[in-house]
């Protein structure tokens, strides 16, 4: 049930990013339920395999580079899936900082016990 609601989240927390970036583009709900479960994939999956090939960089950046692997996993889910359109690195960039900070948000305020 606890894994619903986090999707339930994420796709709420994506249709907020559409909402307020120029340059993403949702088709519709159905598309951000899609979304959702695809990028909770490649975070689960390809994101850690990026983090460790990544690890100089990300400790010569002091942390910073996991922003641009974050705008990578979110490009990459644009990309695979039909109806979610970034328009570019910038677009992709904000659109994962505000996903993670409405995600991070939307999970405080609803999974309190």
């Amino acid at each position: 049930m606890r894994w619903l609601i986090q999707w339930l989240l994420n796709s709420l927390a994506l249709l907020l990013v559409d909402a307020l970036l120029e340059g993403i583009d949702l088709q519709g709900i159905g598309t951000a339920l899609l979304a959702a479960v695809l990028l909770g994939l490649i975070n689960t999956f390809i994101r850690p395999l990026l983090v460790i090939l990544a690890l100089p960089l990300t400790v010569l950046t002091f942390g910073l580079f996991i922003l641009i692997i974050n705008a990578l996993t979110f490009a990459l889910t644009a990309w695979l899936l039909p109806g979610f359109t970034v328009s570019g690195p910038l677009a992709a960039f904000w659109g994962a900082l505000l996903m993670s900070l409405f995600s991070w948000g939307l999970n405080l305020l609803f999974n309190r016990k």
